[in-house]
């Protein structure tokens, strides 16, 4: 089914988007622009939505704002916005109604008409992602890259042609109860996230599953043989199963030994290049490569795969250099939205930073961050909803006595970042890790990593 012929079978269905966000306001307005009956429901007013708001109403969307956006979802249709869970009481009752819940993302995957590699993952994702994209893209692919990265697909399907490859990011919220079926699915890793909307750990680790759960056995599914989690999703799996690593051995896949990266079919290592030669810092940098090669087998070469690994950057909002200023250098970490996150960019790094962090509370422990700061940083600036929590996890470290760490609170983030600034000196590095979410301050991590970049380029 194409796009058009979609939305000409739900053109006489009332159709409700919930969320008029970064992923839905596009498919709301195709949906209007194609005479279809919607109402838009969010959370915000009419005056806190602005142009946007009135924007839909001129093209003739019934709006459903406020607190209680939510009651008495009726619609044929519902497209949920994915921060809101499947299972909460209002969907469920709209599908005791007879409604269909699905997402942009559901339809999108559901119409794609070229092959998909879908990346998911608690860790590593949105750089495994662009990875794969650049690699596709340096051997010729015509690239569709979207989803939790930033970028909805759906209204663009028309455009997708069948030699193309869509490159999806995808979140445990977008995830959670939908049915997919990607080429190549992979899982990064597997920790604690999001326990403030799922219902426990084991929801959030079977909503990861979904990426692979109606795979056969002509596609693929790749993981961290390093992970202990993978064990329980390949006991899942029906599809075919590729590795990566680099502290063992793979049949099939990608791995790293003594310091250099191997590719491996059947057993057979082909040498691709040396580690240290990833333009890119870190080891979760090298496990990011590696996932992205197991992935890429078969369409794109070694040679290629080293070529990238070379010259590649990095992602915005992902240990971005933002400048350096009298020889003290930021870094704009901003995707850095949980705990692991933020330790894995510390180790990146061969000097201790000034670290600013704190933000959203996603309900998760800061234990080991607090370990963590104590060893690899200078001072701490905490700011943010979790400000309290982590200072509460330095302060426990076993490390902390001797760590000599300062660790400060300030309320707001400009100052934070202004005094985070002031005590640095040359060679120092200023680094924004939050390792939480920027929901208590900013619509996302990347408004909270640009308001960053302005401040410091303000610097004088």
């Amino acid at each position: 089914m194409t796009l058009r012929e979609y939305i000409g079978s739900i053109k006489d269905k009332r159709i409700a988007v919930i969320g008029i966000g970064v992923s839905n306001e596009p498919l709301t307005e195709l949906l209007l622009k194609n005479g279809c009956h919607v109402t838009a429901c969010d959370k915000r007013s009419l005056e806190e939505m602005g142009e946007e708001g009135r924007k839909l109403l001129d093209m003739g969307a019934v709006l459903k704002l406020g607190e209680d956006y939510l009651e008495g979802l009726d619609q044929d249709i519902i497209f949920r916005t994915p921060g809101l869970m499947p299972f909460d009481p209002h969907l469920e009752a709209a599908r005791a109604r007879g409604s269909l819940v699905t997402s942009e993302m559901e339809v999108f995957m559901s119409l794609c008409p070229c092959p998909i590699i879908a990346v998911t993952g608690s860790d590593g994702k949105t750089t495994t992602s662009t990875i794969i994209s650049e690699l596709l893209k340096a051997s010729g692919y015509n690239v569709h890259l979207g989803g939790n990265i930033g970028h909805p697909l759906l209204c663009e399907t028309g455009e997708i042609g069948p030699g193309d490859i869509a490159v999806l990011e995808l979140s445990s919220f977008q995830l959670h109860s939908m049915s997919c079926c990607p080429d190549v699915a992979v899982i990064t890793n597997l920790s604690p996230n999001h326990l403030d909307k799922h219902k426990d750990f084991q929801d959030y680790m079977d909503a990861k599953r979904s990426i692979f759960e109606k795979q056969g056995a002509d596609q693929r599914l790749v993981l961290n043989l390093d992970d202990s989690h993978s064990r329980y999703y390949a006991s899942q799996a029906k599809s075919s199963i590729s590795y990566f690593t680099d502290r063992g051995e793979v049949e099939n896949g990608a791995l790293c030994s003594r310091g250099v990266i191997y590719r491996v079919s059947g057993g057979q290592r082909r040498r691709v290049m040396e580690a240290s030669e990833i333009k890119l810092p870190g080891e979760h940098n090298l496990l990011n490569y590696l996932a992205a090669f197991a992935a890429v087998e078969g369409r794109v070469n070694d040679e290629i795969c080293a070529q990238v690994a070379k010259t590649f950057a990095g992602v915005e909002h992902r240990l971005e250099q933002v400048r350096v200023l009298r020889g003290v250098t930021y870094i704009n970490d901003s995707i850095g939205t949980s705990p692991t996150r933020t330790s894995a960019g510390l180790h990146a790094l061969k000097t201790k930073p000034i670290v600013i962090a704190g933000g959203y509370d996603k309900h998760l422990s800061f234990d080991g961050l607090g370990d963590e700061l104590c060893l690899l940083s200078k001072r701490v600036f905490l700011t943010g909803a979790t400000a309290e929590k982590i200072r509460s996890a330095i302060l426990n470290s076993r490390y902390y006595k001797d760590s000599g760490l300062q660790v400060e609170i300030i309320d707001d983030f400009r100052e934070t970042v202004l005094a985070a600034a002031a005590c640095a000196r040359e060679g120092d590095i200023v680094l924004l890790s939050p390792a939480c979410a920027a929901f208590d301050r900013f619509k996302n991590f990347m408004e909270r990593g640009k308001y960053f970049k302005e401040i410091v380029m303000e610097l004088k």
